[in-house]
């Protein structure tokens, strides 16, 4: 007991003699805040950052922003950026934020809700730049930065235009040995930041075997043969990030590993390797609901913000424990986990519910076309060539949707790009069809006198209105392509199929603007149409039938398609009540609406020319001119 006290006791002595010599020594971090007071004109922000210690100078203009100093061990930066890329509007005053991490060498700009990295995370070399103190102040403007604070310390409410912020020389690697002397005490009780990122080199051969690294408590690496030394580079540089928030940065959902692994070949591009680098991650037991998916960030083409793709890595998952990443280029690595268990349930059975409904509804589908062409030849029911257009594009989503995840697996990304595409056209197509049935069906029973528009304008509309949305993004790019499905038994294996990449914002905002923008529209005015359909006729002795009624509204629904209704409805205990309904009666709309016709052409037979006996909607006109006359 005494021995355990005795523990706790230097255990204290030390967290508190490491917290007093860090504070005491070296006022590390520079967090420096305040609001920019700018004009209407189009923002930038100016970037000079060069080695040196000198220090940093933060100022502001009508226009600009500019960080311009030499506080860095490794980063140089010259560079103009146009802040209206970040969705930055010149309305309003801007807040800001610029922080120094010196043992990172890493200079971060917030502004705007945004966060612009200035200088990417590295590991220092031995000297770096910390007590950065305040210095001189430029002169009072109308415009530039107002309510400046240095760690939540205000300096001055008033609009200065610039502030000057002196740098110290510092022996780094001491200071990083503190710094984890102190965090390796904290993280007995909280999970700490690594104040320091360790940075390794991997001599590069020319042997078949290639050539691999590991470390204590660090990723196994291993570089392939294809990554040769030349002439003038013979190593490749390793440097484990530990616990960066500015990885985590935008990724509310998801969650990184406390590594990321970066690797570089000094003024090389190395990219589009036969045999992949392996990067083999060991961490915390994580549940088979939580997808895992290893993810890199290209430097050269977002050098600003950090965004995690899945471009050109593979995720393999060992255990638990243990995933492995097999990329095919050199930049940052890690590993995103899901926070939120979001698989689908059931998804086999769905799946087989789906395909076997899509087969169907095609044989139907391709069964009305004949139907209705025959037809077309010996009437001229202006209803027949919209069925005709419903039934064409039905038949078409209906084969895509059947194939479209063995597309997925044989042909990859470069068949999914046309699949998707042509995929999203027929859908869109089918959404488009049954909102012309429903207001078809509105002009034949409010307007009888009038006569319907021509065939080739419902054509234009049906089938013509769908290309521009899908041309539009096919030519904006990366919103087309493989697409993972992601089982609730075993997220490890997703399932593919080629559609919309709903991990890309891009693809994401116009799944929303087209998808369920024009499902909205159909389903509300399907359900308005109903209503006005059934006041309308209610009174009339078929409907008093109750045969004849549940198949009238059954028959009009699947026609303006507010069965789709269901897929707003997928939340809550009866989640997977509505999923399957909405699978089941969605794949089988081709079967359906052949159904419907079939037996409407049977009572039509068996009423002789009943009103309700019709096979179309054309009929509704015709008893409503009777009735006109009778009155």
């Amino acid at each position: 007991m005494e021995a355990r006290l005795m523990n706790h006791l230097k255990n204290m002595l030390l967290f508190i003699l490491l917290l007093s010599s860090g504070s005491c020594q070296n006022d590390l971090f520079l967090e420096f805040c305040g609001t920019w007071r700018h004009g209407r004109n189009p923002m930038s922000l100016n970037i000079n950052l060069s080695t040196g210690c000198s220090g940093v100078y933060v100022s502001a203009n009508e226009s600009s922003l500019s960080v311009i100093g030499k506080i860095t061990s490794q980063c140089t930066n010259f560079d103009v950026i146009p802040l209206n890329k970040y969705g930055l509007e010149s309305e309003e005053d801007s807040d800001f934020c610029l922080h120094w991490q010196p043992l990172l060498d890493q200079l971060t700009l917030q502004i705007g809700g945004e966060n612009i990295i200035l200088c990417s995370p590295a590991s220092p070399g031995n000297s770096c730049c910390t007590d950065l103190t305040h210095g001189s102040n430029d002169p009072e403007a109308n415009y530039g930065i107002v309510n400046a604070k240095i760690r939540n310390d205000l300096v001055t409410d008033k609009t200065v235009t610039g502030y000057n912020f002196e740098g110290h020389h510092a022996n780094c690697k001491l200071l990083c040995e503190q710094q984890v002397d102190r965090s390796s005490y904290m993280m007995r009780y909280q999970n700490s930041e690594l104040p320091c990122s360790r940075k390794y080199e991997l001599d590069l051969d020319n042997k078949s075997s290639g050539s691999s690294f590991q470390s204590d408590n660090t990723p196994y690496v291993f570089i392939p043969p294809d990554v040769k030394p030349t002439a003038k580079v013979s190593k490749a540089a390793i440097t484990f990030h530990k616990n960066n928030s500015v990885f985590q940065e935008g990724y509310d959902e998801v969650r990184l590993l406390n590594d990321v692994v970066e690797i570089t070949v000094e003024n090389e591009i190395i990219a589009g390797l036969s045999d992949p680098i392996k990067i083999r991650f060991k961490h915390d037991a994580i549940a088979k609901n939580h997808a895992r998916t290893c993810v890199s960030w290209d430097t050269r083409r977002d050098p600003w913000q950090v965004k995690w793709v899945r471009d050109g890595c593979e995720t393999r998952i060992r255990g638990d424990e243990d995933t492995e990443c097999l990329c095919n280029h050199l930049t940052y690595f890690t590993v995103l986990v899901q926070l939120q268990p979001r698989p689908v349930r059931h998804l086999l059975a769905l799946t087989c519910i789906t395909s076997v409904g899509c087969a169907v509804s095609f044989i139907s589908s391709v069964a009305l076309v004949v139907f209705f062409c025959r037809k077309k030849k010996r009437s001229k029911e202006q209803s027949i060539p919209i069925h005709l257009g419903l039934a064409v594009s039905l038949a078409s989503l209906s084969l895509l949707f059947f194939f479209t995840g063995v597309l997925a697996n044989v042909g990859g990304e470069s068949v999914c790009k046309w699949v998707g595409a042509l995929l999203h056209y027929s859908l869109l197509s089918s959404f488009i069809w049954m909102g012309v049935e429903v207001f078809h069906t509105f002009w034949l029973v409010h307007m009888v006198f009038r006569p319907s528009p021509k065939t080739c304008v419902w054509y234009l509309v049906g089938f013509g209105v769908p290309v521009v949305p899908v041309v539009v993004l096919s030519a904006v790019g990366g919103v087309y392509g493989v697409t993972e499905v992601v089982p609730a038994h075993d997220v490890s294996n997703p399932y593919l199929m080629c559609w919309m990449k709903w991990q890309d914002h891009k693809a994401f905002l116009a799944h929303c603007l087209t998808n369920l923008t024009t499902l909205a529209v159909l389903v509300l005015s399907g359900m308005v149409m109903l209503f006005l359909v059934y006041r309308e006729i209610r009174t009339r002795d078929e409907w008093k039938q109750n045969r004849v009624a549940f198949l009238s509204i059954w028959g009009l629904s699947c026609l303006f398609g507010t069965t789709w209704g269901l897929a707003f409805l997928d939340f809550g205990p009866l989640s997977d009540v509505i999923l399957f309904l909405s699978c089941i009666l969605n794949s089988l709309q081709g079967f359906l609406l052949m159904l419907r016709f079939c037996m409407l052409d049977w009572i039509r037979k068996q009423a002789s020319g009943s009103v309700l006996g019709s096979t179309s909607s054309g009929s509704t006109r015709q008893h409503m001119l009777q009735t006109s006359e009778k009155s």
